[in-house]
């Protein structure tokens, strides 16, 4: 789909093959959904965040002169609650738009992430989102946004179409020189990792109990960013307490907590000096 695909008040609409293969598959790409100068935008508040070089516990904690990529350009948790743009995009109407069209009621936001990934970051091992998050009953919702070109080579996103039809799976522990997150579910038996190219602007939707993950990044000059937002429907009743829901008018509407879940992909520790 793109974003040709409006109705006259401006709304995205999805076709029936997209409902189709986010029902069959678990996900599915609006192509577009954003313009270049939001992303850009949307880009040079993180690149600000990153360059006043000051740590913002509980969200961003960067290692400057670390070793590791991922230390020196971790990735930013909740920035909707520090960078007033972000929170703009994860209550934006045409997201909400299309997760009203997915999932057929009304949506809750519950969280907000950023990736810089930069040249040589390891990715993150296949996983579910809903593993950490813990929603009950049904399953949370990701709005992945890609703020760059995104391909297999500076570490995109892969997914493996029809888990999200399976239960959580128990995960096993992750490879740490490939990834930065412990946590691994392997492919079942006869499905495979299938990678989504994406430009900047297009906005991957997928079923929070979808196997996902990506691989390091093994350019040498190209940042793979994105953000991402996860999503509930307003029949969710328990979440896990990480998580701070709210409507798409941003007024807090807190859910039951649910037991067993965390920030979604839980980190192996620190490895070497700064």
């Amino acid at each position: 789909m793109t974003v040709t695909d409006v109705d006259t008040a401006g709304t995205p609409r999805l076709s029936e093959a997209d409902r189709r293969q986010y029902q069959e598959d678990g996900y599915a790409v609006v192509r577009g959904l954003f313009a270049q100068d939001e992303v850009d935008a949307l880009c040079a508040e993180f690149e600000a965040l990153h360059a006043a070089g000051r740590p913002v516990p509980g969200h961003f904690e960067p290692r400057p002169g670390a070793v590791d990529p991922l230390s020196v350009y971790p990735r930013v948790m909740h920035p909707h609650e520090i960078v007033p743009l972000a929170r703009r995009v994860l209550l934006d109407a045409r997201l909400r738009d299309v997760l009203e069209q997915l999932l057929d009621e009304e949506v809750l936001a519950a969280q907000s992430m950023f990736y810089f990934k930069p040249p040589g970051a390891r990715g993150q091992a296949l996983h579910q989102d809903n593993f950490y998050l813990r929603v009950e009953p049904g399953t949370c919702v990701a709005a992945w946004l890609a703020c760059d070109e995104i391909d297999r080579d500076n570490g995109g996103l892969e997914v493996v179409p029809g888990t999200h039809r399976m239960d959580l799976f128990c995960p096993e522990t992750a490879d740490a020189q490939v990834s930065f997150a412990r946590e691994y579910v392997p492919p079942p038996p006869g499905l495979a990792a299938t990678p989504v190219d994406m430009a900047a602007g297009d906005v991957l939707f997928f079923n929070g109990s979808l196997v996902h993950g990506s691989q390091p990044n093994r350019s040498d000059d190209r940042f793979r960013r994105s953000f991402i937002g996860h999503y509930v429907g307003r029949s969710a009743e328990r979440i896990g307490s990480y998580y701070r829901t709210m409507t798409m008018n941003g007024e807090p509407l807190a859910l039951r907590e649910s037991e067993g879940a965390g920030p979604c992909g839980t980190e192996f520790a620190p490895a070497g000096p700064h």
